[in-house]
């Protein structure tokens, strides 16, 4: 009798996508980077390693980035112009399609937990602004209070960008997003995202991240994928579920499906990047940016944080 293959799992992270390059990128902003995107790898190959389920990998990678001022999810979110935050996360899982997420919400530290109650604890997949956070509170959700989330960094960028009429919009979408996809070792897929939006966003805008299907998708029968960049050009090509009916349907593999969609959304005048892992325990990354905040861990041993364009 042959032996039973060794279970294999696979986590990807990203922090975001955009013009991440080492001139734009001070040397402790890389630093500080780095050492986030390993906590996140660690905190998710930590339920991976033991057996546990991608769901569960991704909740606890995305966490650990919400919790990073380094990054624009959760403490350290970008402003809106009114000078306030408005957080958006998503989780789904592949194995049954089921999904949560929230948008606008205030005060939850963490939002992709947030998203897991809306798809666990309510018959709903999206929820936003003030309900969003009622639901928080009537679930238990740990909430912090709003000068929690604020950081001097953020404040300075909005402050500068405000004062140029000329660029009132952060339309280098430069301080992303968090996410992460996974595989675990029983050959389920998930993907969640998290972010505070785009610097100086008004009107309540929403950008992809908590729409399934367009910046969070995860389907065991093609791939999770957790994507950042151009929120309102990845909406319009639906880049997620895009990216799993490529691979579905036509048996690309998923660098192809990943790299093709991305240069649909370019051409459309958008930029950005994805992250993607397959049931197979394939796994790609793609970015039309300078650079992205991007690791990956898998049970091989491989262990791998990057930044810019040039880096494998």
């Amino acid at each position: 009798m042959s032996a039973s293959p060794t279970p294999s799992w696979t986590l990807m992270i990203h922090g975001g996508a955009g013009v991440l390059t080492r001139e734009t990128v001070s040397a402790a902003t890389d630093a500080a980077a780095r050492a986030g995107l390993d906590a996140a790898l660690t905190a998710g190959e930590a339920v991976l390693a033991a057996g546990g389920a991608a769901l569960d990998a991704v909740e606890a990678a995305v966490r650990v980035l919400e919790d990073d001022p380094t990054f624009n999810s959760g403490r350290g979110a970008v402003l809106t112009y009114d000078g306030g935050i408005e957080l958006d996360a998503a989780i789904m899982d592949g194995r049954t399609r089921a999904a949560g997420a929230v948008a606008g919400v205030t005060r939850s530290r963490h939002p992709v937990t947030l998203a897991r109650a809306v798809m666990e604890h309510s018959p709903h997949v999206l929820l936003a602004g003030k309900g969003a956070d009622v639901f928080a509170t009537e679930q238990g959700v740990e909430q912090a209070d709003p000068d929690w989330f604020l950081t001097p960094a953020r404040r300075a960028q909005l402050d500068a960008m405000k004062a140029d009429p000329d660029n009132w919009f952060d339309v280098d979408m430069k301080y992303g997003t968090v996410g992460a996809v996974a595989i675990d070792t029983h050959g389920h897929v998930a993907a969640a995202t998290s972010t505070g939006g785009v610097t100086a966003k008004r009107w309540g805008r929403v950008g992809d991240s908590p729409l399934i299907g367009a910046g969070t998708h995860a389907d065991d029968r093609s791939c999770a994928v957790s994507a950042t960049g151009s929120g309102e050009f990845f909406i319009r090509i639906g880049v997620g579920h895009e990216i799993g009916a490529r691979i579905r349907f036509t048996g690309e593999d998923l660098q192809t499906a990943a790299d093709t969609v991305l240069g649909e959304v370019q051409a459309l005048g958008g930029t950005g990047g994805v992250i993607v892992t397959g049931p197979k325990g394939d796994a790609a990354w793609s970015f039309t940016t300078p650079g992205m905040f991007r690791g990956r861990a898998d049970a091989a041993g491989t262990r791998h944080v990057a930044i810019y364009g040039d880096e494998a």
